[in-house]
């Protein structure tokens, strides 16, 4: 049996030389335009005009002024204090936005696997349908609901929340928006563990409660890493949203609605657009690479029972 698995016409395929070179070269590929940006951070705005990135293997010259500029602004720079105060508002906003559905997700992951209940199914199927409700479609009449509350008449059914241009008008949108894939997710993996694991904490005297925290959780880290790492990628990167519900307020703007301002107004900034965008990608990088192990065992959690 082994012999057969570890021959088959699929393993013979991709364990190749040739399929070796291709995926090195789909690599590379994918590497350069990140290593090229990585190079013309360090270059002057001379030289980021007049030639390409990769003539620093032939004529290497580097600068720090970028990102200084650009970190503590000072100089040529119209913003201040530079990118700095952004890019905290980023990971203020971006923690609570993975932290709170996570949260939200796994309770409510564990109530639907394993606290079976009249309409459990329905109502699990139901949230996982939520993802196709497009997003875009949802932001005014979010924002209104946030400023305006919701009324029938002259009868106030929903009172203004009045979050909105406030942190907290942020991580309620990414928390909705991200609840339907974190169940989802989460309820595969839970479900897949195994009953009788479950049944004998029961015997035990172990309520619900005490089932969740003490094995639900700490076996379910690889789904939660998973789920972890594309939303805070998501948060991070997301600038339509943080727009949205911003409502303007420059003091909890995050850093990518920053960075198309780090250009003049005639172009003539692009030096400091490049060591600005490889600060924006390098917090995410960072959480990606520590997390990358739980990666694809979260991927694949309950696909195989």
């Amino acid at each position: 049996m082994s012999k057969v698995a570890n021959h088959s016409p699929g393993r013979r395929i991709y364990s190749t030389r040739f399929a070796t070179i291709v995926v090195w070269i789909i690599t590379v590929a994918w590497t350069v335009p990140t290593f090229g940006l990585f190079v013309s951070s360090f270059r002057s705005k001379t030289d980021i005009y007049n030639t390409g990135w990769w003539h620093v293997f032939t004529h290497p010259s580097f600068t720090f002024a970028n990102y200084r500029e650009v970190l503590f602004g000072g100089g040529a720079l119209s913003l201040g204090n530079g990118v700095l105060p952004y890019l905290v508002n980023s990971i203020v906003i971006t923690i609570p936005s993975v932290i709170i559905p996570i949260a939200v997700a796994t309770l409510a992951a564990y109530s639907l696997a394993w606290i079976k209940f009249k309409g459990s199914d329905f109502l699990f199927f139901f949230i996982f349908a939520l993802q196709i409700v497009p997003l875009q479609m949802s932001l005014i009449p979010l924002l209104q609901l946030f400023t305006g509350g919701a009324h029938i008449g002259h009868i106030t059914i929903i009172p203004a929340f009045g979050i909105a241009g406030h942190f907290a008008g942020i991580w309620l949108p990414h928390t909705m928006f991200a609840l339907p894939l974190a169940i989802y997710l989460l309820h595969n993996f839970i479900s897949s563990l195994p009953r009788d694991l479950m049944e004998a904490a029961h015997m035990d005297g172990a309520n619900h409660f005490k089932v969740f925290r003490q094995i639900v959780l700490p076996l379910s880290i690889p789904a939660i890493a998973a789920f972890a790492i594309f939303q805070f990628l998501w948060v991070w990167n997301d600038l339509l949203i943080a727009l949205t519900f911003a409502s303007g307020t420059e003091e909890i703007a995050p850093i990518n609605a920053k960075l198309a301002s780090l250009v003049g107004q005639y172009g003539s900034g692009w030096q400091f657009l490049t060591a600005g965008a490889f600060v924006s990608i390098a917090i995410p990088l960072a959480v990606f690479f520590s997390l990358q192990k739980y990666f694809v065992r979260g991927l694949l959690a309950g696909s195989v029972k």
